[in-house]
């Protein structure tokens, strides 16, 4: 897959405590009635230790709390409740996702590779700006809710880290020359005409085919919570295990021909770009789960581009209609001036920096074809350099400036973009491959019972 950005990845796990047997259960043979009354009655069980060894990875162990820890931040940033049934469902899967991830910190230490405090942080931004969110927000958050910075900070240390591994392992295969993107070219001449698809996935692997049962389970599981509104994204970014997870599951625009046949079918009947979920799909390896962001005809694709600049006045409280309060009052005073005021697109992004940047500035180009109908009639009819009405949110008001349109054959596709694609493919098939070897030397004590780990 593209060896650029990140989304945040995280997940959940909780204890289920087991419930008291009846008294009777205990009750001795022969016990007289009196004994009866004084039949043992079972505690629950003491909770397990958050230091409880889980799994030994290479002599490292993996800890109950490291996996509840992580479940804490998926539920966090998906904004899904805590809900022991759901969690304990999810628990085997995070436990084979950390095995998988000390297996890669171990191979990143062993070729010496470093990350940056500024890499991270940069990460973390990306993350924020990805899922519309204001700057230290996610950081806010975690403190807020008791999850240590730690656990996110680990996870993407080994995804940036795992990046410098591949490129490392590509070598000289790690660049895509001018030959190949022809060849691609004339490919994708040839399929003129033909449907493709713009998907996201998200790919659970089994090990072994005959006992799928639980990775089935987990699927269903994952597909319950997309369906309920998690975010694909940061799922994907947890759990997939495809090297897609790095870029939020994201497949960009792919033809028939690249897909299993099962997806084929499956992506045929699916709707578009209204976060449809399919149901598992069975293919070599796995099972996968997709959702159609697009569907176009090779070589025609036309649409438009615009870029924008938002800026964003925030409420002290909470919009009541009935009872406005004198700072809300003011706040749309504030935007009316600015509306009447403002002709540029840099004097927008100034305003939202002055205003804390809760939203940000330049959330960069859009297709206008692919927002909701009520933006996208917004958008369409707005002058340029012209501030839009105030539109009024519970916690604030934004204010919206088309800075730049034009118009585009999406179907098109840059040498930059095919580069992409081929590199993607080669990643994914090293990835995998680098991945199958490290647990074929590992010494990998489980204290727990996992199938296929």
């Amino acid at each position: 897959m593209r060896l650029r950005s990140l989304t945040l990845a995280c997940s959940l796990a909780a204890l289920t405590v087991v419930p008291a047997s009846g008294p009777a259960a205990w009750a001795a043979p022969h016990a007289t009635s009196q004994d009866k009354t004084k039949a043992k009655v079972v505690k629950p069980a003491a909770p397990e230790p958050d230091d409880m060894i889980l799994a030994v990875v290479n002599g490292i162990p993996l800890t109950k709390r490291d996996v509840d820890n992580r479940g804490k931040l998926f539920a966090l940033s998906t904004g899904l409740p805590v809900n022991t049934e759901l969690m304990t469902r999810l628990r085997p899967q995070i436990i084979r996702q950390l095995i998988d991830e000390r297996l890669r910190t171990q191979e990143i230490l062993s070729r010496h590779i470093d990350i940056s405090p500024e890499q991270i942080a940069a990460a973390i931004a990306g993350i924020e700006r990805r899922n519309g969110m204001p700057a230290n927000a996610l950081r806010d958050k975690l403190a807020q809710d008791g999850v240590s910075l730690t656990t996110l900070i680990d996870q993407i240390r080994v995804q940036i880290g795992w990046i410098q591994v591949l490129r490392q392992e590509l070598g000289a295969r790690g660049r895509v020359n001018a030959n190949e993107i022809a060849q691609r070219e004339e490919a994708l001449k040839r399929e003129d005409g033909r449907t493709e698809f713009n998907l996201s996935e998200i790919f659970v692997k089994v090990d072994d085919p005959r006992h799928a049962e639980e990775e089935l389970d987990f699927t269903n599981t994952i597909i319950q919570e997309l369906r309920k509104g998690a975010p694909f994204p940061i799922v994907a970014a947890q759990f997939s295990q495809s090297q897609t997870a790095l870029d939020g599951g994201s497949m960009g625009w792919v033809q028939e021909d690249e897909l299993d046949p099962a997806v084929v079918a499956i992506v045929k009947q699916m709707p578009v770009g209204v976060n449809a979920i399919s149901n598992p799909i069975k293919v070599p390896g796995g099972f996968v789960i997709v959702t159609v962001n697009g569907k176009r005809v090779i070589g025609h694709q036309m649409g438009h581009l615009i870029s924008i600049r938002q800026a964003f006045l925030p409420f002290d409280t909470q919009l009541n209609p009935q009872q406005v309060t004198p700072q809300q009052q003011q706040t749309l005073q504030k935007a009316m001036h600015y509306i009447s005021s403002v002709q540029s697109c840099d004097e927008l992004a100034a305003i939202n920096k002055a205003n804390g940047e809760k939203r940000p500035s330049d959330p960069g180009e859009l297709q206008l074809e692919r927002l909701n109908p009520q933006m996208r009639d917004l958008l369409a009819t707005l002058p340029l350099n012209k501030v839009s009405r105030p539109l009024v949110a519970p916690d604030g008001i934004a204010l919206l400036m088309v800075c730049n349109k034009k118009e585009k054959n999406f179907a098109d596709r840059a040498p930059s973009e095919i580069a992409d694609q081929l590199m993607n493919e080669r990643v994914e098939q090293t990835a995998r491959q680098l991945d199958s070897d490290l647990h074929r030397r590992a010494m990998i004590d489980k204290r727990v019972k996992l199938k296929g780990v």
